[in-house]
């Protein structure tokens, strides 16, 4: 069975023990200012590498998607660890109104920006586990849905992936 047809995965993770949430948030804290020069010399190192991709990228299709996966690896990288604990992951740890709040908050958002006629973002979202953790991915999804969204196949225990439907298919 695939995680997404797991219902048990759906349901809201359990709460994290405290004294774990302190020691792992002094960790990130620590971490970010290294995490920051770390993306600051990637992205260094992708802007210097672009220009001379430039050059190459013009004469072979085959070296232009090469370096295109090579740049999508890379800055990847520049992404906080999921090990990273946040202070509203420490304040709100098993505070299910408060996940469901920050879901609902974010769901109303995002719907209003993908459904001007210019979209201002993607219509392509993933949620983080971070921003539903107390809530659930059941959820999100029933949000979601209710606001128009389609649901993607999604690891939950990661993140839900969701897509706003064309316009014209969803008029009606």
């Amino acid at each position: 069975m695939n995680m997404y047809e797991d219902p048990a995965a759906w349901e809201p993770v359990p709460a994290r023990h405290r004294g774990w949430l302190v020691v792992r948030f002094a960790v990130s804290v620590a971490y970010r200012p290294v995490h920051w020069l770390l993306a600051l010399f990637i992205w260094g190192f992708v802007l210097g590498f672009a220009s001379l991709a430039e050059i190459v990228t013009t004469f072979s299709t085959r070296a232009e998607n090469a370096a295109g996966r090579f740049l999508d690896r890379l800055t990847a990288r520049a992404a906080l660890p999921r090990w990273c604990v946040g202070w509203r992951e420490v304040r709100h740890e098993g505070d299910v109104a408060y996940y469901r709040q920050l879901v609902d908050k974010a769901v109303t958002r995002r719907t209003e920006q993908v459904a001007k006629p210019k979209p201002e973002v993607p219509r392509e979202w993933t949620v983080p586990l971070r921003d539903y953790r107390g809530a659930g991915a059941r959820y999100v999804a029933e949000r979601a849905q209710a606001q128009g969204w389609q649901l993607r196949p999604s690891d939950v225990r990661k993140e839900v992936s969701l897509y706003w439907p064309h316009p014209a298919a969803h008029a009606g």
